[in-house]
């Protein structure tokens, strides 16, 4: 019998907010720890990928909040992200280690996070990378969960504005022709 993985998946992206609650509750009745993490798995690197199974071990399933492409111009700057939404949500959920994946949308202009993930499914854990949050929002983010773990990065010398950053100023002449001007 044929399996399309692709459609197995993908059922692990869960975009209605009250489906999203009911599994996770489901699986608390059960006696399953949640833990949960956010971000915005542009360009999806080994570091994410180091640190979503990191995050993983903290529990027994994870929950992993992708920033929607509106929150993610608003934190990284407006060419970002470089993978449309639904990419990265699809990237991030034929990942093992990752149960389900929703999308975060949740900031207001000015780019503050409002914890509407955070506070609808009240996880067990909540996994940050080092200088994610600031201690005001990491307060607020220990009275909505269980426990805050914070990670260091887990990639020694790979980010995405890195990668980027590289692309750039390693290939001025390509710049160039990208922003319309002759090579």
């Amino acid at each position: 019998m044929f399996i399309n993985r692709r459609d197995e998946s993908t059922k692990k992206i869960i975009l209605n907010e009250h489906e999203l609650q009911l599994k996770v509750f489901a699986c608390r009745a059960l006696g399953a720890k949640v833990v949960l993490t956010i971000g915005s798995w542009d360009l999806l690197h080994i570091g994410h990928v180091r640190y979503l199974m990191k995050a993983q071990s903290y529990g027994d399933v994870l929950v992993v909040g992708t920033d929607s492409d509106r929150a993610v111009k608003l934190y990284k700057g407006e060419y970002r992200p470089i993978i449309p939404e639904g990419e990265r949500l699809e990237m991030v959920c034929y990942l093992s280690c990752v149960d389900f994946v929703t999308t975060v949308d949740d900031v207001d202009e000015q780019g503050k996070w409002q914890y509407g993930l955070l506070r609808l499914i009240r996880p067990d854990v909540f996994v940050a990378v080092e200088d994610s949050y600031p201690p005001e929002q990491c307060n607020e983010i220990q009275k909505c969960s269980g426990e805050l773990i914070v990670l260091p990065r887990q990639a020694e010398s790979t980010s995405s504005t890195g990668i980027i950053q590289k692309l750039i100023k390693g290939n001025p002449e390509m710049m160039k022709q990208l922003a319309g001007g002759k090579g």
